[in-house]
């Protein structure tokens, strides 16, 4: 069954929270492109009561870099990209809806559900802004607008096949980078600069672009979550952690790893490491089919506590990725809920020791059953802690 099947069933029994829909509106990005393959800013989509498929986009935007076009998905094309919220739609106009339309796609959208007999519509509550809904309220005022809620992030969490290849293929773009950039000359480079190297060698190896803001940190910097580039050097002695992705057909993945600058690294070095490296691994090979996703923070949360560092992990240990870069599941101690087969996740423990710097080491996996060999690592360069 296709994904906007699925959709359609699911909200005709029931939509998250206001009862049975006859009409879906999404207008999430991640979602609109889940959904139809296309990576159109500002479209929406539109699942009508009559059981037709309409994609309500802006002009000039074709199919999403590598999707495949679905042949009953019909497009309505606005005569302006990002017209002015509220603007007359074909409902108001009387334009047909082949020959183009002006205003917001959603505005628009609603209308079109409101004409082909809608009854409900369930609408993204938690992605649209008050201005936005009361506008779809204005364009069909005899159309109950319900809330859809979570539904496509839910139903976006298990991964098909197609999903885990393009994952796969944005792991390897990503390892390629990084690998090429340990073999270059580090020291005296500053953080920034070998930040946008690394983003640029994504885009050599076909990448769509940068997954998230790639993260470089040196020295006292090192080990801290979501750090950005700043101007200092790379300086001998130093740890030097670095955290980035590649974006391929809209798939994102995340690596992470920690090295050293120098000949050799310190003792306090190699016993921070080990530490880190054995609460990642005790994360990773907790990961399976029914496992809960606090378990999975948990297992690296007690090593790190037994070594004195239980409170530098932070709120969560990983997360799912996808479309996005922090999906559900999240792998927290609030966490509720079990991991399925096929759900690609991070493993992602790190410690920072203030004025000193610290460890991270990050990796995306695929949950899978160990009848098949255990989760699936994507994310392949070394955790050998090197001295480069």
């Amino acid at each position: 069954m296709s994904r906007r099947a699925r959709l359609r069933d699911r909200c005709a029994a029931s939509t998250a929270h206001d009862g049975p829909a006859d009409a879906v509106l999404i207008s999430r990005p991640a979602n609109v492109r889940y959904l139809t393959g296309r990576a159109a800013p500002g479209s929406v989509l539109l699942l009508g009561p009559d059981g037709r498929d309409t994609l309500v986009s802006t002009p000039g935007q074709g199919p999403a870099n590598g999707a495949h076009p679905a042949d009953d998905l019909k497009e309505i094309t606005l005569d302006v990209p990002g017209g002015p919220l509220g603007a007359p739609s074909a409902a108001e106009t009387g334009e047909e809806a082949q020959g183009g339309t002006r205003g917001d796609a959603a505005v628009v959208a609603a209308s079109l559900a409101e004409r082909g007999g809608a009854r409900a519509l369930a609408v993204e509550e938690h992605h649209l802004t008050v201005a936005r809904h009361r506008a779809l309220t204005a364009a069909a005022p005899s159309v109950h607008l319900a809330d859809l809620g979570l539904v496509v992030e839910q139903q976006r969490v298990v991964k098909d096949e197609e999903e885990i290849s393009a994952l796969r293929v944005a792991a390897e773009i990503t390892d390629q980078a990084l690998g090429e950039l340990l073999e270059s000359i580090l020291v005296g480079r500053t953080e920034r600069h070998l930040a946008l190297e690394l983003e640029r060698r994504l885009i050599d190896h076909g990448a769509e672009g940068a997954a998230f803001p790639t993260s470089v940190a040196t020295g006292p910097n090192s080990g801290l979550p979501g750090h950005r580039p700043t101007d200092r050097r790379v300086e001998e002695g130093d740890f030097l952690s670095v955290r980035l992705g590649a974006r391929y057909r809209g798939y994102r993945c995340q690596i992470g790893r920690t090295f050293v600058i120098g000949t050799a690294p310190d003792a306090w070095q190699v016993e921070l490491y080990d530490v880190v490296f054995a609460a990642q691994r005790a994360a990773r090979e907790s990961l399976g089919p029914g496992t809960e996703c606090r378990e999975v923070d948990r297992a690296a949360r007690q090593v790190l506590g037994a070594a004195g560092h239980g409170a530098a992990l932070g709120e969560s240990t990983g997360h799912g990725v996808g479309l996005e870069i922090g999906e559900d599941p999240r792998l927290s101690p609030e966490a509720v809920g079990k991991l399925d087969a096929r759900v690609p996740v991070t493993v992602e423990p790190g410690v920072h020791l203030p004025g000193r710097g610290g460890v991270r080491i990050d990796d995306t996996l695929v949950v899978r059953p160990q009848a098949d060999g255990g989760p699936e690592l994507l994310t392949i360069t070394t955790k050998e802690l090197l001295a480069l």
